[in-house]
């Protein structure tokens, strides 16, 4: 089968599935484009930041996207190309683009607040601390094996560390030129992608060589103050700036595929079984996390995006258009390696140090044919990649703060201070990036990102039946992702208490009891009172 009918045919079902599927969401959920958002009416500069339309979606896609959807499916095509395009397809519109969605919509109805406080509404408090501290874990998890993901692409390319340093002055200094100094965005823009294109060139000239641990260090502090600092000064615009990279890597990785056309070389399935994984299921749909489903994005969908939209219609175009977009570049991340036979891509793989540089590699090869050096393409990824796994860094950092505030509130106070609630989440990632690896931690974060999505959905499908909704579109998926998790999370504890590797071990076991338990307790909610309200229409 040709890559480019593969990607034509994806690209086609996520469109018709924008326009069809999207605006049956829209009706569901009642979206009114009259209604006030929360970024209008509690505007404070600092968090409710009304935005628009192109900087909320660089923001929103670039903190969705990140490296999950070039780790997850160039990991998971060991089980064959077809299992991974089709959950990638049938995740990103009927699970993903739901969750994300539903969660933003839900959000906005209740001042932009997040799904644990929605959890506290309508399923209780001990709902709520559960949630919370299941999503702190899950946060503290992601700035981990982000962490280490940006520590070995600085440390194999150089060259990545020092445009991604200068990434950062150029979106300081454009947050201030927009926001600050009132300059036209169009032509602040502008400046920002001739400053983003300078950063690349210095950083061929001049790579940045640092160790690992200093690199840990490095990106640890970076995120503490993205963190601590109002979203216009550096986390907007690093988003909305870096949201030109990945545009433009994913056309160039799109027009490579047209101009090289090759033929997928890759196995389209290899069996149930794979060595290294274990079984298609559960793990596929645990490996292949962000591109089909990850509920990392309903805590950007209710924690930031909620806080900077400026009008309920454009929610469809920013979360589900934008869920629709990351799975699209996971479709490009499959092809990147799909054109390689089994052998090729094992051993690329061990060459270049994971999937990272395999994709990197991929779309510099396709890329050249259309007349860019093979180096310079897979350099250009390879920074690309680098930036965006900072921007999930930053994001998660933020996400983490706001969760800790929420549950230390009215429990634990000195902890809702702004810089000590940021600390609690960089110092477990910290711990954890200094002692793992990704390909150890992978698994479990997988298993707790697509749970925190499951339980987000239950959230979401006890709000809307609670409003009277026919909520079958928010249920299922709900169902389908608490089986699939709990059953990889059940596989991780054996396979981590067999191995030895008691931390992974004990924490895999906490995150189950705590999802089991919340679910019984939205459950106990569910069925103790019918009440329905009419702030959604039926």
């Amino acid at each position: 089968m040709s890559l480019l009918a593969l990607l034509a045919i994806a690209g086609g079902i996520f469109i018709v599935a924008y326009f069809t599927y999207g605006k049956f969401l829209d009706k569901k959920l009642d979206v009114d484009p009259n209604r006030p958002t929360p970024a209008v009416t509690m505007a404070d500069g600092v968090d409710y930041v009304s935005s628009k339309k192109p900087v909320l979606l660089g923001h929103h896609f670039a903190t969705i996207a990140g490296g999950g959807p070039i780790v997850g499916p160039i990991t998971a095509v060991v089980f064959g190309w077809i299992p991974a395009v089709l959950w990638i397809i049938i995740g990103s519109i009927f699970i993903g683009g739901v969750h994300d969605y539903t969660s933003l919509q839900a959000s906005i109805r209740h001042k932009a607040q997040s799904i644990g406080t929605i959890i506290k509404e309508y399923i209780g408090i001990r709902g709520q601390t559960l949630f919370l501290a299941f999503s702190i874990a899950t946060l503290a998890l992601i700035v981990g094996v982000f962490t280490i993901l940006v520590r070995d692409t600085f440390v194999s390319v150089p060259e990545a560390a020092t445009a991604s340093i200068l990434f950062i002055g150029a979106a300081i200094i454009f947050g201030f030129l927009v926001n600050q100094f009132r300059m036209n965005f169009v032509l602040a823009s502008i400046l920002g992608v001739i400053a983003m294109a300078a950063s690349i060139w210095i950083g061929l000239i001049y790579p940045l060589h640092l160790s690992g641990t200093a690199w840990v260090i490095i990106l640890l502090v970076y995120a503490y103050l993205a963190s601590v600092m109002p979203v216009w000064v550096l986390l907007q615009p690093r988003d909305y700036l870096n949201s030109f990279l990945l545009y433009g890597m994913i056309a160039g990785g799109a027009l490579g595929i047209i101009f090289a056309n090759p033929t997928i070389q890759m196995p389209g399935f290899t069996g149930f079984y794979n060595e290294t994984l274990g079984y298609l299921f559960p793990i596929l749909f645990i490996t292949i996390a962000c591109g089909a489903i990850s509920g990392f994005h309903s805590l950007v969908s209710s924690g930031t995006t909620a806080k900077q939209l400026d009008n309920e219609k454009n929610g469809r175009f920013i979360t589900f258009g934008g869920m629709l977009l990351e799975g699209f570049l996971a479709i490009i991340a499959v092809g990147a390696v799909a054109y390689l036979s089994q052998a090729e891509f094992t051993a690329r793989m061990a060459d270049l140090g994971g999937p990272i540089g395999t994709f990197s590699a991929g779309i510099g090869y396709f890329m050249s044919h259309f007349g860019v050096p093979t180096a310079t393409g897979t350099t250009f990824v390879a920074l690309t990649a680098s930036a965006f796994l900072m921007t999930t860094l930053d994001s998660a950092t933020r996400l983490g703060k706001y969760a800790v505030q929420e549950l230390a509130e009215d429990k634990l106070p000195i902890l809702a201070n702004n810089h000590l609630a940021t600390l609690v989440i960089v110092v477990g990632a910290g711990a954890l990036a200094i002692s793992g690896t990704w390909s150890a931690v992978w698994p479990l974060f997988g298993s707790a990102n697509q749970m925190l999505g499951a339980l987000a959905l239950l959230a979401i499908s006890v709000w809307l039946i609670k409003k009277g909704v026919k909520a079958w579109f928010a249920i299922i998926p709900m169902i389908f992702m608490f089986f699939v998790t709990i059953a990889a999370l059940i596989v991780l504890i054996q396979t981590n208490f067999t191995a030895k590797n008691y931390f992974l071990t004990v924490a895999a076991f906490v995150l189950l009891v705590l999802c089991i338990v919340l679910a019984i307790e939205a459950w106990r909610s569910l069925t103790a009172t019918s009440e329905k309200d009419s702030s959604i229409k039926v």
